[in-house]
């Protein structure tokens, strides 16, 4: 069995399971060391998989599948503060899009889920080759945020309410944009 296939068995094992896994029994079923379970936990977290060691083994959180559409308005020189609130308080934005009267809904993704991503969006728009979305709509935009619950997602609306950044639904924007017309 390869590294690659033992730690798709890992996770497999890890998915499946209601109860903590102990890095011994993992060990002890793929006849492998435990340092070798350590060592691809370690790779399978460093891959964004959710492993969580407790005092009786290790659990694969189920990733969050809460999301909620936020309707924003703010300058170009706000973004960062706008992403900032987002992911400080655990949301991932996955994208940006405006409502255009003529175009429809204009979209990209982002995948946004930590300041050093914010960092980096920002620097990619200070060079001045691309503006943001924000500029063909008057400021107003929309991010698809997702969260591990609906509860951050709450906390989120709140602290971008405060901030002034929450904005109304117009008459002429469509409640569902999706319409699983992707």
């Amino acid at each position: 069995m390869t590294g690659v296939e033992r730690r798709e068995k890992l996770l497999s094992m890890l998915a499946k399971s209601k109860e903590p896994i102990a890095g011994a029994e993992m060990a002890k079923q793929l006849s492998v060391s435990r340092q070798v379970i350590v060592q691809d936990i370690a790779l399978l977290r460093a891959a964004d998989n959710n492993i969580v060691s407790t005092n009786r083994g290790y659990v694969l959180l189920k990733p969050g599948k809460c999301e909620r559409i936020f309707k924003v308005r703010h300058t170009a020189e706000e973004i960062e503060k706008e992403l900032q609130i987002i992911v400080d308080n655990g949301g991932r934005i996955l994208d940006v899009f405006v409502y255009h009267k003529i175009y429809g809904v204009v979209k990209a993704p982002m995948n946004i889920k930590t300041r050093k991503d914010i960092y980096e969006y920002v620097k990619t728009l200070s060079s001045g080759k691309s503006s943001p979305l924000l500029k063909i709509t008057d400021n107003y935009h929309y991010h698809t945020v997702q969260a591990d619950s609906e509860n951050i997602l709450d906390n989120i609306q709140k602290d971008l309410e405060e901030c002034g950044f929450l904005a109304k639904l117009l008459d002429f924007e469509p409640v569902d944009f999706w319409e699983k017309s992707e």
